[in-house]
């Protein structure tokens, strides 16, 4: 491999959506917090985001339910 090329690796800290913090590898030069982690995406979670989706297809329904036959 050519030296001189490749970026630098930094340890930066991530900030979870929970609070955590985790140090990670990467090209960035200063930390972030992530807005979707495996702590709150439905995709891990198994669905506990579904709830909130129910209340608004009910309030759907019940505003445009005599619409739909």
């Amino acid at each position: 491999m050519k030296k001189g090329i490749h970026p630098k690796y930094n340890e930066i800290p991530v900030k979870m959506t929970n609070g955590e913090e985790i140090t990670i590898y990467s090209t960035l030069s200063n930390g972030f917090t992530l807005e979707v982690d495996p702590h709150s995406h439905v995709a891990w979670t198994k669905g506990k985001g579904v709830q909130k989706s129910r209340g608004r297809s009910e309030a759907f329904n019940k505003k445009f339910g005599s619409f739909v036959s």
